[in-house]
């Protein structure tokens, strides 16, 4: 039996008032062709289609993003992705010339993924594994907040109507998921806050499951302790949030 034309009709405009406000995006892969003593480049990210001037600030941030990563020879001033890589690729030579014999090879992996979106935000993380020599190599994340409305990228404060007061209901949060009395001082139990006193972290951004807070390695604990994540759910979060929202299943 055939469905009344007019459920057919509704079922389709529900599903394009769902997707309209998407942008598209396809994946972009930047990987060096490997060789023995050579630096492991890998690079995968989303690239956004759409014409418009919000695609094009997309685009350009993460392009900056990736060459202030990759850029280790001060003699290039790279303005283009493929001239980062080679800055990378420079940079390992020139060590390797000064220690022949201690160089252990370079490698730089790094992921973008969108992970939020709705009509006024979009958000994309940015996740980058470096080696460049040492003990252990290093993984950051790094959060990148659209104004789809305004076609620029947030900053922190921004994000809030009042970014003062959504810190104070930030430390009661974090306190409790860290174990750290209220009344205690915040490195009370081993973390690394400058002068003592609490602060939100650079990288904050919109995921499916909330807005989430993340420090970075050796950004408030030991390199052991890891990336820390803290993750408020919208339901509790709104009320500071400056741009109205409405997450799926919210």
């Amino acid at each position: 039996m055939k469905p009344p034309i007019c459920l057919l009709l509704c079922f389709l405009l529900l599903v394009g008032c769902n997707g309209e406000h998407k942008l598209t995006f396809e994946s972009i892969t930047y990987s060096e062709k490997e060789c023995p003593g050579c630096p492991k480049v890998h690079i995968e990210v989303p690239k956004a289609l759409e014409r418009t001037h919000l695609s094009n600030t997309i685009n350009t941030v993460l392009e900056e993003e990736l060459i202030a990563l990759l850029v280790f020879d001060d003699d290039i001033e790279a303005s283009s992705i493929s001239e980062a890589v080679q800055s990378f690729k420079n940079g390992f030579e020139e060590l390797k010339k000064l220690y022949p014999d201690e160089t252990t090879e370079w490698e730089a992996k790094i992921d973008g993924e969108v992970t939020f979106e709705d009509k006024n935000i979009l958000t994309i993380a940015l996740k980058s594994y470096l080696f460049t020599g040492g003990a252990h190599g290093y993984s950051t994340k790094r959060f990148l907040n659209f104004d789809k409305r305004k076609g620029k990228e947030f900053e922190n404060r921004e994000l809030f109507k009042d970014s003062d007061h959504f810190e104070h209901f930030a430390e009661a949060k974090f306190r409790i998921q860290e174990g750290i009395p209220q009344d205690n001082p915040i490195n009370s139990t081993g973390f690394m806050f400058e002068e003592d006193k609490f602060h939100l972290p650079e990288n904050i951004g919109f995921t499916d499951n909330g807005l989430m807070l993340l420090y970075n390695q050796y950004e408030v604990a030991s390199y052991a302790d890891g990336i820390i994540e803290l993750t408020l759910p919208y339901i509790e979060v709104k009320n500071y949030l400056s741009r109205k929202m409405k997450p799926q299943g919210y």
